[in-house]
């Protein structure tokens, strides 16, 4: 259809983690994760479930909320944007800055 009608269109759009808002939750996560050292594996799914548990809804909105702006610089940038941090809003879980 694209072709058809001479759009033009960017390869793997679609898999950008920019435009993925569960990549940016498990950054999220990763990063309160981390911070949090866990120093053997059952602390590990501890911790992720402690801190996923502690992401509040309002989170998700805003990555949803934010998807225009997101695409537009992912277009802008002929689908090279990585800028996970500089899109992004402040996180929501106390204590880090991202």
């Amino acid at each position: 259809m694209a072709e058809e009608n001479k759009m033009k269109t960017l390869e793997c759009l679609s898999q950008s983690p920019d435009l993925n808002p569960i990549e940016m939750l498990w950054h999220d996560l990763k990063k309160v994760v981390h911070a949090r050292k866990p120093s053997n594996v059952a602390e590990l799914q501890q911790f992720c479930k402690d801190e996923w548990a502690k992401i509040p809804p309002q989170r998700c909105n805003r990555l949803i909320a934010s998807y225009g702006k997101r695409l537009i610089a992912v277009v802008a940038a002929k689908g090279e944007c990585k800028s996970f941090c500089t899109l992004r809003s402040t996180s929501p879980i106390p204590g880090i800055k991202l």
